[in-house]
């Protein structure tokens, strides 16, 4: 295999592990989107129920039990690292509004990574595409004085 083949060979295989980190940080931006989703359901959830509603409880494995609310002036909220803590129901919202803010922000990142990777990628993409070229003009040249050569 000739030099310019071998590295041919070395900018696809660059541009494949750039398209796989593209496809991962696009999944994690989906999770990302998803866990906004869900935040902003129990917000919505904090806000629009009473004390004496009834709710369906997740036990998992697609199960639910029907509860009814016992007090929705005070709301357990995760902090994080295995712990959760009772908080008012004003502070309990502004808890899920700033993990939604961070999670907002990982998604900008996240974003801007991807652009990134995009542009280098477009960038060597084309430099494959000249290096074919180069390629396919040099042997067009070899083979019009292989045919010079035999006349």
């Amino acid at each position: 295999m000739g030099g310019g083949q071998q590295q041919l060979q070395q900018l696809t295989q660059e541009i494949e592990a750039i398209d796989e980190e593209i496809a991962e940080l696009e999944a994690e931006i989906e999770s990302l989107r998803t866990r906004q989703s869900e935040i902003d359901e129990a917000v919505e959830a904090i806000e629009t129920l009473d004390t004496g509603s009834t709710v369906q409880v997740p036990l998992g494995g697609g199960a639910y039990l029907r509860a009814e609310v016992q007090d929705i002036d005070e709301v357990i909220v995760d902090l994080g690292g295995g712990y959760a803590a009772e908080q008012p129901q004003g502070d309990a919202i502004d808890a899920l509004e700033r993990k939604r803010d961070v999670l907002d922000d990982r998604v900008d990142d996240v974003e801007d990574e991807i652009s990134e990777l995009e542009s280098e990628s477009q960038e060597l993409e084309q430099q494959a595409q000249q290096m074919q070229q180069q390629m396919q003009q040099q042997q067009m040249q070899q083979l019009q004085q292989e045919q010079g050569d035999d006349e």
